[in-house]
């Protein structure tokens, strides 16, 4: 194992599941660990910093959501979400709480391998950004990956803050969901574009923004988004 091998933490209290899926990632040239209880995996979080975290929604007494949200206390590692519940509202939940992808289960260990390596591989959308960008209260500092609204920080996932970071780049453009995972995502995703859409409502609500006024986001009924003018 490369010493500078990505870090990857798997929980899921299916321990069968949770080892195959650490073999495979290992085999891929990752560094993987595993648990099968949330409250250990927030300590495993703190003591060894992964890159990716590999979550399983329905985990018994501490659940994935609850693991999720405290992990973005202190952690902006990826998170993977896991769930056998294929209806949408627990999706949606588990990336509302701050999760960057998720899968559905029974999935290929492979497919998931992949996942990973995409979010790892995930383009910067600063590299062609101008260094601050402003609408009217909010100001983005592309560089520094802060956020401040009226002067106040905001506190954002990796991915919120990729997402904002794209549609600010070129605010006078429109984009689709497609659009908008190839330049946060990378080109190779493969998913639901609609968690697109979640991580919108998400950034929204840390704004103080909503869909009627799109005054930091805007909503071009049947295209997608684009950024608003903060007015």
């Amino acid at each position: 194992m490369a010493a500078d091998a990505a870090r990857v933490l798997v929980v899921d209290d299916e321990e069968p599941l949770a080892t195959l899926i650490a073999g495979y990632l290992e085999r891929d040239g990752f560094a993987a660990t595993v648990t099968v209880n949330g409250a250990d995996a927030l300590q495993l979080a703190q003591q060894a910093t992964p890159d990716v975290v590999v979550l399983d929604l329905g985990l018994p007494g501490l659940d994935g959501l609850e693991v999720c949200r405290q992990l973005r206390t202190f952690t902006d590692c990826y998170v993977l979400m896991l769930t056998a519940r294929a209806d949408e509202v627990d999706k949606l939940i588990g990336l509302s709480v701050g999760a960057d992808d998720y899968m559905t289960k029974p999935f290929s260990p492979r497919e998931l391998v992949a996942r990973v390596r995409v979010l790892l591989r995930r383009p910067r959308v600063e590299a062609d950004v101008a260094p601050s960008l402003r609408f009217g209260p909010l100001e983005l500092d592309v560089a520094g990956r802060e956020i401040r609204l009226g002067g106040d920080a905001v506190e954002l996932t990796r991915t919120e803050f990729d997402v904002l970071a794209a549609l600010a780049a070129r605010p006078k453009a429109v984009f689709t969901r497609r659009q908008l995972i190839e330049a946060v995502w990378g080109p190779t995703w493969v998913g639901d574009e609609h968690l697109v859409d979640v991580h919108v409502g998400h950034l929204r609500r840390k704004l103080g923004d909503d869909a009627e006024s799109g005054r930091f986001i805007r909503t071009v009924r049947g295209v997608g988004y684009r950024m608003g003018a903060g007015s």
